[in-house]
């Protein structure tokens, strides 16, 4: 067995983590209160410690070595010696293996016990005691990689925001119960560059899919101890090594692997990051990382007693971006995934809590400035979810130019509307054109929002239309948590039916949610499933569900392949038209001096809408003109944009509503393009001069079109 320890190179202070350039492995970690750091590595057969090297060298408080003849595959850990004073902010002890914060792959799985606790457990000074275990042996280790990848002419898609369609999927519920991959291939990186896969998704049409979170995380041991998983994966403990769980061979390879064939396809990668908070939870939490390397640097600590945590997340903890540091960890970890993994973007989870410069939320912080000035970032898809925890922490509509937002103004007004609630149709009109009130402003376009309907947190889609009421029970926290106010509608019974009226309502309830989804302005974003009828039973909490709750099944129905058929038609006449993916806000104007206006609002007398009736709280009805020659775009040679015209009228009532048809456009006919009662309906034209009825709870979108 090679021993090292009789041959150390002082190694330099950059880069962190461990670094192989061919003959030797560089090691460097920061930590700015230790007061001494050992390098532990491990044999990979046994798991067991075969050396301990004190680093003596210390560059601007980062402690490094180098180990000639070191190479791929080497296991390590650190352990980290300073004073273990909670009331001060440390929590050192160098009885606890630590994971390497830059580690670019980690191995083994983390085996719940005391040991991993700073403090002894059960004693009556609770977190202020000492544990002075070794807890080596039930932790996952840090393993050196080979960087190198052949990545041939892999190029990003770079597809233009207002022509993206995003798919939010979890890596192993996707393909897990798939029927047609290898066995081993299920719910893994790799499975997401089979052929059938990569069909499925370019048949739907989408182009991009959001990966839940994959940098290494840990389950929680509450979970674990009732049989369970954290299985959305939002408790990281690093943020450059893709989790091994998802491993059919090597992560970082499969990884590759993976979004180098989604390029291939045309689909771009955007992944799910957790940079507000860790694994290590408050101050009871476990000892993993970068509580023992250096718990005042890496956490926001409350401010006159620095023994607790400030918790801006929920989860116990949150990241001290005001440290340079750790913000240097976060950009290191951001740039690592653009270069080095090649995504093409990030959505940001609980994204207020990175803005907290002190107490309140700061728009402009210096995380949005370093991303907005950096060559790398900048020029990747950036989403924000725009809210965290704290106080004045819903910030939708708050961030600046170069951000995209889950809009949860959207959401609400698109279920509020189609669940019959009535006083809404000024709000659904404002999130149907981009949401300018929240976008205009500060110079971004309608696509800064990210419309969505549902996503992982809450009910899927089916059960959305299925059920008033959550049913966690399976949580095995007695119902108590998850969203209760979901805004849903269960279209009469709750849960499953065999009413075929109840049953024909829910899916025209899907396909009005669908329609609306992909004819409004800004980027659509489908949850994995949704096109197809996925059920989670009612649970709109399923983060620790790892099993067929949450599984994609696919096997299915007559229903859902209808549905699965209607969505396909749905994006793909979005990518047709670019009178629903607009650069531009709409101005309620002429456009150009031609004397057409760019949008009508309209009540069911075919003319445009007054003031007082948009206040009327029944109002259930709306129609949209939208005329083709009303774009204001021009394509890529400057050549301006037109489109066929179109009238969309919508009806959430529970009573069918006749149009009179407008007469504001010189239109003679018009045709059925999309009808979500009846999407077998025939396209057959009909007399602009007549009126038309709209069914009960759907939505009709007729066409005229205009010759080239």
């Amino acid at each position: 067995m090679t021993r090292y320890s009789s041959n150390v190179w002082p190694g330099k202070h950059a880069p962190l983590g461990a670094t192989w350039d061919g003959q030797g492995v560089n090691f460097a970690i920061f930590s700015e209160h230790a007061e001494r750091v050992e390098l532990c590595l491990f044999d990979a057969t046994t798991n067991s410690q075969t050396e301990s090297i004190n680093l003596t060298e210390n560059t601007d408080w980062v402690w490094h070595c180098y180990l000639p003849g070191a190479g791929p595959d080497l296991l390590y850990g650190y352990r980290v010696y300073g004073p273990y004073a909670p009331e001060q902010g440390h929590r050192f002890n160098g009885n606890k293996l630590l994971l390497d914060p830059y580690a670019k792959s980690i191995v083994g799985d983390l085996h719940w016990s005391d040991k991993h606790f700073g403090y002894r457990i059960g004693d009556e000074q609770e977190d202020l005691s000492f544990d002075e275990r070794d807890n080596a042996d039930q932790m996952p280790k840090s393993r050196v990689i080979d960087s190198i990848f052949d990545w041939g002419d892999d190029t990003p898609p770079n597809t233009p925001w207002h022509d993206t369609v995003i798919y939010e999927l979890h890596v192993k519920g996707f393909t897990q119960l798939h029927p047609y991959l290898p066995q081993h291939l299920r719910g893994t990186y790799l499975a997401l560059a089979e052929p059938q896969v990569i069909d499925y998704l370019k048949d739907l049409g989408v182009t991009a899919v959001e990966l839940m979170p994959i940098h290494t995380f840990i389950d929680d041991r509450t979970l674990v101890d009732q049989g369970l998983r954290n299985y959305w994966g939002y408790n990281s403990i690093n943020y450059f090594a893709p989790d091994s769980r998802y491993a059919a061979n090597r992560p970082v390879t499969d990884l590759k692997v993976a979004i180098k064939t989604l390029h291939e396809a045309g689909i771009e990668v955007i992944i799910d990051v957790v940079y507000n908070h860790t694994a290590e939870g408050n101050h009871m939490g476990p000892t993993l990382s970068y509580r023992g390397i250096d718990n005042s640097a890496y956490y926001r600590l409350v401010p006159g007693d620095e023994r607790y945590c400030m918790d801006y997340t929920g989860t116990g903890n949150t990241l001290n971006m005001m440290h340079p540091r750790v913000l240097q960890m976060i950009m290191d970890s951001l740039r690592y995934w653009v270069n080095e993994m090649h995504v093409d973007g990030f959505r940001f989870d609980l994204c207020s809590a990175l803005a907290r410069e002190l107490h309140e939320v700061d728009r402009l912080g210096a995380f949005f400035d370093i991303i907005h000035q950096d060559p790398v970032l900048s020029g990747v898809k950036l989403i924000a979810e725009p809210w965290d925890l704290g106080e004045g922490g819903y910030q939708v509509g708050n961030f600046p130019p170069g951000w995209t937002e889950w809009n949860g103004k959207y959401r609400d007004a698109i279920r509020d509307y189609w669940s019959g609630k009535g006083g809404s149709i000024a709000e659904l009109a404002t999130r149907l054109t981009g949401s300018s009130d929240l976008y205009f402003s500060d110079g971004r376009r309608p696509y800064a929002s990210i419309n969505l309907i549902t996503a992982h947190d809450g009910f899927t889609l089916h059960d959305l239309v299925s059920y008033n009421e959550k049913k966690n029970e399976a949580n095995k926290e007695d119902n108590q948590d998850g969203e209760d106010h979901n805004r849903s509608w269960n279209c009469g019974v709750e849960g499953p039916t065999d009413d075929p009226e109840i049953l024909a309502l829910r899916e025209r309830q899907k396909r009005n949610l669908l329609t609306t989804l992909f004819l409004s302005q800004g980027v659509p974003m489908l949850v994995a499933g949704d096109e197809r009828g996925r059920s989670q039973g009612g649970n709109n909490n399923a983060y620790c569900q790892d099993n067929e709750i949450s599984w994609l099944k696919w096997d299915l129905s007559g229903a859902d392949q209808e549905l699965f058929e209607f969505c396909k038609r749905l994006i793909a006449f979005r990518k047709r038209h670019p009178s629903f993916r607009r650069r531009h806000f709409f101005e309620g104007d002429a456009v150009n001096n031609n004397g057409v206006k760019d949008i009508f609002w309209l009540n069911p007398n075919g003319v445009e809408m007054t003031q007082d009736e948009w206040q009327h709280t029944h109002a259930r009805s709306l129609g949209i003109g939208l005329p083709g020659q009303g774009i204001r775009d021009v394509d890529n040679r400057g050549e301006p944009v037109i489109d066929d015209d179109f009238l969309m009228l919508l009806n959430a009532d529970r009573e069918e509503v006749t149009f009179t048809l407008p007469q504001i456009l010189d239109i003679k006919t018009w045709t059925l393009a999309l009808s979500t009662y009846d999407p077998h309906s025939p396209a057959e034209p009909f007399s602009a001069t007549d009126e038309y009825t709209v069914p009960e709870h759907s939505l009709i979108l007729l066409q005229h079109k205009r010759s080239p």
